[in-house]
């Protein structure tokens, strides 16, 4: 018999006497730019459950200041014509789910492939770094890397629709 970690055991730390059942940890998740703006601006119907899990805690989203600097530079992009107080809202919404990752040691961390496109490896490093099960992307030179399968032991790249069909 393998002992359950006290934070993977559902009633851990709680007064009811009854035997609990595991509860695994919320998934680990690293969203990259597009799908937030697909989730915070545009409140995207398909990926409405995606939100869900977020808001509800069953996936835990995390971030960095390099990842949230950019979802802040793109609110302002003049395409979207978002006035200041649209751009606060759809920060307040991500960040009041979001949980900040501070770097780690800089030699600490196992090699990544390059992406192609440079902006994008900013995301890899971020979910290596923070132990992320999954980068959630619609980002075609991501989803690349996910084909080639060089992230195998690390974490999955998904689209937002494969992410929502996982178990």
């Amino acid at each position: 018999m393998t002992d359950v970690p006290p934070e993977r055991e559902a009633g851990a730390g709680s007064q009811d006497p009854a035997p609990a059942f595991l509860q695994l940890a919320p998934r680990r998740v690293v969203l990259d730019t597009n799908v937030l703006v697909s989730l915070y601006v545009f409140a995207d119907s398909r990926f409405g459950p995606l939100r869900a899990r977020i808001e509800s805690g069953e996936w835990q989203a995390i971030t960095n200041d390099a990842c949230l600097g950019e979802f802040r530079r793109v609110l302002a992009y003049a395409m979207f014509a978002l006035t200041e107080g649209q751009q606060r809202d759809a920060l307040a919404a991500y960040g009041a789910h979001v949980t900040n990752f501070a770097d780690p040691p800089q030699n600490t961390s196992a090699a990544l492939p390059r992406c192609s496109d440079r902006d994008d490896q900013k995301f890899l490093e971020l979910a290596r770094d923070s132990a992320a099960d999954w980068l959630v992307t619609a980002d075609k030179a991501l989803l690349r890397l996910a084909r080639r399968d060089r992230l195998r032991g690390l974490f999955r790249i998904l689209t937002p629709e494969t992410a929502l069909a996982e178990i």
